[in-house]
């Protein structure tokens, strides 16, 4: 498979040598690479923070939809579905990832591709027509919804017509037969971090983790990737409301542990480790894991988190993405705004050059991946999704790479 020629980035200085590394890279690997971007819960914290599981849109009623619209000339047609008047922190994140979708468009340069933006109210239903709307109107591909129980609905429509589906969701059971995750996967993130773990000899893991759908998921993940790597897991433990009982637990245990992983929010993961060091756990004498939930001013100003690790995407790709949103649109982005700009990045490029096959499982499946605003990113035949990330540590400061994210992937 070819890669796209003549791709150009917006982005100047440093980041445009590191965007033309990767491009030529990406010849090389047969890649398409994305040319412009070279360079269980319901708040705004969600939508800013895409590590956390997509859920239902808020119960306040939903504004009037707004009227479907278009943006680009290409022949190439591309259905965008978002909750554009839903209610609350959705309709301003769903606002957002419009905004960045129109602006990769502007900024791969001419694309053969016209968005055919809908608004699906923040419901299934609404998901599904606008979804029948988009195929009857010539859509080739479907680009989102952002809600996990629409993701079926506009599926259902996208198979009787054959075309593929790049949902926004963190909910992987909905993946498959047709519908690719273009998300921030909890296991991508626990993969990562207990990969450099065991690089740095940390192998004997005490895991505490939520006693919800994220964390069910988290811990399925890391019950694989440590003895995977050849460690194994020494303490496991699960907390709702009371964080204290399973702290005292896991901190009778950590005798036999080199490394505790957390996986929760900022301002959980730093109540989980003052309940931990008020069991009387000492946590300077023993890594800290993380995922990227830690990303967070609260876990950075906490003492007793310093030194900690977690997995996450350089953030540098996110900084000059910010900038230029800013520079448009006289606002900041929400941190899932770069999910839409790569989506659209990446359909202009294969429309650009892999013909008739382009958005083919085939195609959209390559193992070698794209190169996105957060990293490397490639589609599972299962329809989930693997990113390289970046192993951030927690300073005062704020986090700091110790290990930067893979320029490609392994086999």
């Amino acid at each position: 498979m070819v890669g796209p020629r003549d791709l150009k980035s917006p982005v100047q200085g440093p980041l445009m040598s590191g965007a033309t590394r990767r491009s030529a890279l990406g010849l090389l690997l047969g890649t398409p690479l994305l040319s412009a971007c070279a360079g269980v819960q319901q708040s705004l914290s969600q939508f800013s923070n895409p590590f956390s599981s997509s859920s239902p849109p808020p119960a306040q009623p939903a504004g009037p939809p707004q009227q479907a619209t278009t943006a680009g000339t290409g022949g190439v047609k591309v259905a965008v579905i978002l909750p554009l008047s839903a209610a609350g922190n959705a309709g301003l994140a769903a606002q957002s990832m419009r905004n960045a979708a129109e602006m990769a468009l502007v900024e791969f340069q001419n694309p053969n591709i016209q968005l055919l933006i809908k608004d699906d109210n923040g419901s299934p239903q609404g998901a599904q027509a606008g979804a029948q709307q988009a195929v009857d109107e010539g859509a080739e591909i479907i680009l989102g919804p952002l809600f996990a129980q629409s993701v079926p609905a506009v599926a259902q429509v996208a198979r009787t017509r054959g075309i593929s589906v790049i949902a926004f969701s963190t909910d992987s059971s909905i993946a498959g037969r047709g519908v690719y995750l273009l998300s921030f996967l909890p296991e991508s993130d626990v993969n990562r971090i207990i990969e450099y773990s065991a690089s740095i000899g940390k192998r004997s893991v005490a895991v505490l983790v939520p006693d919800n759908a994220y964390g069910n998921v988290v811990e399925a993940a890391v019950k694989a990737a440590v003895p995977r790597r050849g460690g194994r897991v020494v303490a496991f433990e699960k907390y709702g409301a009371d964080r204290a009982t399973p702290a005292r637990s896991v901190a009778q245990q950590l005798g036999s542990a080199d490394a505790l992983f957390i996986a929760d929010d900022g301002d959980t993961v730093v109540a989980v480790a003052d309940a931990m060091t008020a069991a009387g756990a000492n946590l300077r004498n023993i890594q800290l894991l993380g995922t990227g939930l830690w990303d967070s001013p609260r876990v950075y100003a906490s003492p007793a988190l310093q030194g900690g690790l977690y997995a996450a995407p350089d953030p540098a790709g996110f900084r000059a993405f910010s900038g230029r949103y800013r520079t448009k649109y006289g606002a900041e982005p929400i941190r899932t705004a770069t999910l839409a700009y790569d989506a659209v990045a990446l359909v202009a490029a294969l429309a650009r050059t892999q013909g008739t096959t382009r958005f083919s499982p085939d195609v959209l499946t390559n193992p070698s991946g794209f190169a996105g605003i957060d990293g490397l990113f490639r589609f599972r035949a299962d329809g989930t999704n693997e990113r390289g990330l970046a192993v951030m540590k927690v300073t005062t400061g704020g986090g700091v790479a110790v290990a930067g994210s893979p320029k490609s992937f392994g086999a």
